[in-house]
């Protein structure tokens, strides 16, 4: 294991919070949670390495994060009407570096269940982020990536983030 277990503790609950907050729905919350130069990436094939290279599923930078957040909390978005409720479940969290510069990057799993319309719709994957210290105990999201198990797969629209 990389750097001291306290580190991977705090990484660990800040990735819990973040479930949370998505969980309950608090986007603005959540998006406070990103840096200004932040991204957020769901490739749509195993093993790609640049969202440059194909289409992706998710690809935004800090302002399509925003749009998405404005999106989610309008109460006419026909895409969330009625509004999806969700479970996360956060495990396996691993930190993978932890760096003198205060940024550090993790590895965890991601189960979440998404249920609309009576329907539920599971996904699963690994999420990498990279998080940079914001003071001694705080944490902000400078990247997120979420490798699902099945992005090369039929789909609906992925409409609540990961």
């Amino acid at each position: 294991m990389i750097g001291d277990s306290s580190s991977r503790e705090k990484a660990e609950a800040f990735l819990l919070r973040e479930a949370r907050l998505l969980d309950e729905a608090q986007y603005e919350q959540w998006l406070a949670l990103f840096t200004q130069d932040a991204w957020y990436w769901v490739p749509s094939q195993a093993g790609q390495t640049s969202p440059r290279d194909t289409v992706s599923l998710i690809y935004d930078d800090r302002r399509l994060l925003e749009t998405r957040v404005r999106r989610l909390l309008n109460p006419s978005i026909h895409a969330q009407n009625p509004p999806s409720r969700s479970s996360r479940i956060v495990a396996n969290v691993t930190l993978e570096t932890d760096r003198d510069d205060g940024i550090l990057e993790t590895r965890s799993k991601l189960l979440l269940t998404e249920y609309r319309r009576n329907r539920l719709r599971t996904y699963a994957g690994t999420a990498w982020h990279r998080l940079v210290r914001d003071g001694k105990a705080a944490f902000r999201i400078a990247s997120k990536r979420v490798d699902l198990i099945d992005c090369d797969g039929e789909l609906e629209g992925l409409v609540v983030p990961l």
